[in-house]
C-alpha cells in the first residue's frame, strides 16, 4: 500500500484545479508516474489493489484500472497475474527527479559567445499594457472590432481552410499591394507590391537588416540619442555603433563621414526622431542619400510612428527621395492599429527582396494568413485611413491635455517638450533629481516611465523622462499625475 505522504500526493493531483482539464485517470497515472521518477515509490514496490485505491481516492475502481493500464504500457510498472502492480524493473534505469530545486553550485549553462551577449543585452524591454504613461502604447479601447469582425467572417466566407495555410513567405499579396499604395499616397514612397516583404514586427525588420547587410564587425552609424531595440539589433548582429548627434534639425549627417568612413550602413528615423521628435530637414535628408551612393552603404528607415503628425502633413519618406536603392524602409502597423496584430513591414531596394525573403524563412517562416487578409481588406475598404485619422485627433488632444497637467502639476520638476508627432512626450528635469531612481519609485507607484538619459551612447545632460500619452483618457492621465507628483516630491526633499 502508498504511505500517507504518497496517497496525499496522488489526491493533490486528483483535486489541483490546474489539473481539471485532464481526465481523472490520466491525473492518477501521472501522479504516480511522478512519485516513481521522483524516486519516492522504489523499484519492485507494490502498488495498491485497484478496488482499495478507487475508495481512498472516491474513484471508480475502472478509473484507477485505467491509469494502471496507461502505466503499464509506459512501462512505468508490471503487472502480474494473482500478485497485483509493481514499479517495473526498468525504473532502475530512470534519471531521478528532485523535488527542491537545483543547488547553486550546480555548474552554469555554457551559452555560445552570442548568446551570452544577447543574454546580457536583456533583451528588448517593451511596455506590455497602458499603464501610465508608458510611452509608445497606443490606444485600443478605440479599435472598429465590429468592423475587423466582419471582414475577417469575410475572409473565412471567400478562403474558407486555405485561410489557415501557409503564407507566401514574402507576404500574401493582398495586404502587400494595400502597403504599398498607402506608401505611395500618404508617404511620398517609391512602392510596389513585389518588394514589400510582411514581417511580424519592426523589431523584427531591424534584426533582419544588421543580420543580412553586414558582417559581425562592422561598424555602421546610428543616432544618438537612440532607440534601445535598434542598438540591441545593433550589438545582437555584432555590428559596432557609432553614435552621430542629434539636434533640432535631426541627426548631423554633415559630420558622419569623419566619424567613421568605412561606415556599412546608417540607421535613421527621419520622420520622428526617437526619443526627441525631431524631423530630419531636407537638406540633411539628401546628404544622407548622397553618402549611401557615395559609400556604397544602406539607410535603414524607421517610419515607426509617422501616421501621427499633428501639424500639417509629414515630411516624405527618404525612401521616396532617394533614386539610387539604398534605403530600406521599415514601417510597422504597432503604433496605428495595435501591437496584438504582429504586423510589420519592409519596402526593399530590388535586390534586396530574394535574400531578406530567405533569411526570413529562416527565422519564424511567415506571418498568419488570416491577419494579412484582414488586414488588406480593412485598408482597401477605407477603414483603416479613418481610423488613423480618428486616433490622430485623439491623440493631439490627448498630446495637449499631457503638456498641461505636467505644466500645472509637476511644473517645479520637469519640462514638457510638446512634439509635433508621436505618442510620447520628452519632459526634461528642472530639479537635480536621479533618473534611474525616479523611473523605480514610479513603477512601484504602478506609473511606466522611460528615462531620456538612458537612450544616449554619450553622456549629455539631458535628463528626463519619456512620458506617453495616446492610450491614457484625460481622466486617467489626472489620477496618475497626482501619483507622479507625490513620486516626484518624495525623491526632491
Amino acid at each position: 500500500m502508498f504511505k500517507h505522504a504518497q496517497l496525499e500526493s496522488v489526491k493533490a493531483w486528483l483535486t489541483d484545479p490546474a489539473h481539471g482539464a485532464l481526465a481523472r485517470h490520466v491525473r492518477i497515472q501521472r501522479a504516480i508516474r511522478q512519485l516513481i521518477l521522483e524516486g519516492a515509490l522504489a523499484v519492485g514496490k507494490p502498488l495498491p489493489a485497484s478496488r482499495s485505491l478507487a475508495i481512498s481516492l472516491g474513484v471508480s475502481r475502472d478509473t484507477v484500472e485505467s491509469a494502471y493500464s496507461q502505466l503499464h504500457a509506459e512501462g512505468f510498472i508490471e503487472r502480474r497475474v494473482g500478485s497485483g502492480s509493481f514499479v517495473s524493473q526498468r525504473a532502475r534505469c530512470l534519471p531521478l527527479r528532485k523535488r527542491q530545486r537545483p543547488s547553486h553550485s550546480e555548474a552554469p549553462v555554457q551559452l555560445s559567445r552570442r548568446g551570452e551577449a544577447l543574454l546580457h543585452s536583456g533583451g528588448v524591454h517593451n511596455f506590455q499594457s497602458p499603464r501610465p504613461f508608458a510611452p509608445g502604447v497606443a490606444e485600443t479601447r478605440r479599435f472598429p472590432l465590429a468592423v475587423w469582425e466582419k471582414l475577417e467572417r469575410q475572409v473565412y466566407k471567400q478562403y474558407g481552410t486555405r485561410a489557415l495555410e501557409h503564407s507566401e513567405p514574402q507576404g500574401m499579396l493582398a495586404l502587400r499591394s494595400a502597403i504599398a499604395d498607402y506608401l505611395n499616397l500618404e508617404r511620398g514612397a517609391q512602392a510596389s507590391a513585389d518588394r514589400i516583404l510582411i514581417l511580424t514586427s519592426s523589431q523584427q525588420a531591424l534584426g533582419l537588416c544588421a543580420q543580412v547587410l553586414m558582417d559581425a564587425g562592422d561598424r555602421v552609424l546610428v543616432e544618438d540619442p537612440l532607440y534601445q531595440g535598434t542598438r540591441k539589433a545593433i550589438s545582437a548582429a555584432g555590428l559596432q555603433g557609432v553614435p552621430v548627434p542629434v539636434d533640432a534639425h535631426g541627426l548631423q549627417v554633415e559630420g558622419m563621414a569623419q566619424l567613421a568612413p568605412d561606415a556599412r550602413a546608417l540607421f535613421l528615423t527621419p520622420s520622428h526622431q526617437y526619443p526627441t521628435g525631431a524631423t530630419l530637414s531636407l537638406d540633411r535628408r539628401l546628404l544622407a542619400i548622397e553618402w549611401a551612393r557615395q559609400q556604397r552603404a544602406w539607410i535603414i528607415e524607421d517610419d515607426y510612428d509617422s501616421e501621427f503628425h499633428y501639424a500639417g502633413r509629414p515630411t516624405a519618406c527618404v525612401q521616396g527621395l532617394d533614386s539610387h536603392s539604398r534605403t530600406l524602409y521599415i514601417g510597422t502597423f504597432t503604433k496605428s492599429l495595435g501591437a496584438g496584430l504582429r504586423i510589420g513591414y519592409l519596402l526593399l531596394p530590388p535586390q534586396l527582396v530574394a535574400p531578406m525573403t530567405a533569411a526570413r524563412t529562416l527565422q519564424d517562416g511567415h506571418n498568419a494568413s488570416i491577419a494579412q487578409l484582414t488586414l488588406a481588406r480593412f485598408m482597401e475598404d477605407g477603414h483603416f485611413n479613418a481610423h488613423v485619422r480618428a486616433m490622430r485627433s485623439l491623440y493631439a488632444e490627448r498630446r495637449d491635455v499631457l503638456a498641461d497637467l505636467v505644466q500645472r502639476h509637476l511644473g517645479a520638476f520637469l519640462r514638457p517638450q510638446v512634439p509635433v508627432g508621436g505618442l510620447q512626450m520628452p519632459c526634461h528635469f528642472v530639479q537635480d533629481l536621479a533618473e534611474d531612481a525616479v523611473v523605480r519609485a514610479a513603477r512601484g507607484a504602478g506609473i511606466d516611465l522611460l528615462g531620456l538619459g538612458s537612450l544616449y551612447a554619450v553622456p549629455r545632460n539631458d535628463a528626463g523622462l519619456l512620458m506617453g500619452f495616446a492610450a491614457l483618457t484625460p481622466t486617467e492621465m489626472r489620477d496618475a499625475m497626482v501619483k507622479l507628483g507625490k513620486v516626484l516630491a518624495g525623491l526632491a526633499r
